[in-house]
């Protein structure tokens, strides 16, 4: 006898076992192994919902269905349900989470309950001050969790922190210690130059419009995108070859509404020609192949007023990438080339 036909609190309720078709004579055509402990457990949820019972066994029911698969969303929904409808303790619920989460890392169902829980204005009208403690213990566990990261764009919206000295100061510490973190750049890049919700189409110009103007922000903090875009250089210059922060500092150029050429001299720090006496270039000391992509793009742009020079530099750039520093897309930036030398309008990042 299972854990719950023996217990005399359960004894009103009939519970509904799993139809997997065989009843009705269909063999299934891979039956899942399931425990005993779970078939049972499964079929007294199946019985308390199906009566749509909100109470305490309940609660406790769906706490040990979780324990046994956490992926199963409709327990979730369930226990979401309870909480609300016996007005339980939501700090006491997040500390239960907490331990799950930890547990189970890759788990999307977690971290939507959280959000259901969170969202709870009457319970939570500012943010808990443990919140963004514990999520750092879950970076600390995997910095690039994607279902934390979305959980923690959402906090931020819906709590608009969008100003937060925590903020910052947490994903300073998460780039300090991997540079690398494109989650931990992409949330930057919302904070500082994100839509908000007090600003009508986000704060952009055009923000459905073309793609020269796509991503604008109406109004420009010039000291704030200075600041940010001395903070890549310094990222770039510890990692190169990093993509990251070179991407960042693209999206904080449009965003601000300014040209790549404004990085020119930078990017030529990490591709240098050397050349002979008489000036002939003998070859080229490479230290980022995105800083060769960047400088290409700068040419290609400046090659659009028939000035020959920019364009043979955009080309000599973009075959340096095919022939040697990004090979694997070779057919792209030989399209790239194609587009430069009919004169085409080039598709700059």
């Amino acid at each position: 006898m299972g854990r719950y036909a023996s217990d005399p609190e359960w004894a009103s309720i009939q519970p509904i076992p799993l139809n997997d078709g065989s009843e009705t004579g269909t063999v299934p055509l891979a039956t899942i192994a399931y425990s005993d402990e779970y078939l049972e457990a499964t079929s007294y949820l199946r019985a308390v919902m199906a009566a749509n019972e909100l109470s305490e066994r309940a609660l406790q029911l769906t706490e040990h269905v979780i324990s046994m698969n956490p992926a199963h969303y409709t327990v979730w929904i369930y226990r979401a349900k309870i909480i609300f409808a016996l007005n339980k303790d939501r700090n006491g619920e997040l500390e239960w989470l907490n331990g799950v989460s930890l547990k189970y890392l890759k788990n999307y169902q977690i971290w939507h309950h959280r959000q259901v829980i969170m969202s709870s204005r009457d319970h939570f009208p500012t943010l808990p001050p443990k919140e963004m403690d514990f999520l750092m213990e879950m970076f600390a566990q995997d910095s690039k969790n994607y279902h934390v990261w979305t959980y923690r764009h959402w906090l931020v919206r819906h709590f608009e922190l969008w100003d937060s000295p925590r903020e910052i100061a947490d994903i300073n510490s998460l780039l300090n210690s991997d540079v690398r973190n494109n989650s931990a750049w992409s949330h930057r890049y919302m904070l500082r130059f994100g839509p908000r919700n007090d600003q009508p189409d986000g704060g952009m110009v055009n923000a459905d419009g073309p793609p020269t103007e796509k991503g604008r922000l109406a109004v420009v903090d010039e000291d704030l995108v200075d600041e940010e875009l001395q903070f890549a250089q310094v990222k770039i210059a510890s990692a190169p070859e990093n993509r990251s922060p070179w991407s960042y500092a693209r999206g904080v150029l449009r965003a601000a509404g300014r040209p790549l050429s404004e990085w020119t001299e930078f990017a030529r720090k990490f591709v240098v020609d050397k050349r002979d006496d008489q000036g002939q270039l003998e070859d080229v000391e490479v230290k980022s192949s995105h800083a060769i992509e960047w400088l290409a793009d700068v040419y290609a742009q400046d090659s659009t007023s028939d000035q020959s020079s920019a364009r043979d530099e955009a080309v000599r750039m973009l075959n340096l990438l095919k022939d040697k520093y990004d090979p694997i897309r070779r057919n792209y930036w030989d399209y790239r080339i194609q587009q430069i030398t009919s004169g085409e309008l080039p598709a700059a990042a």
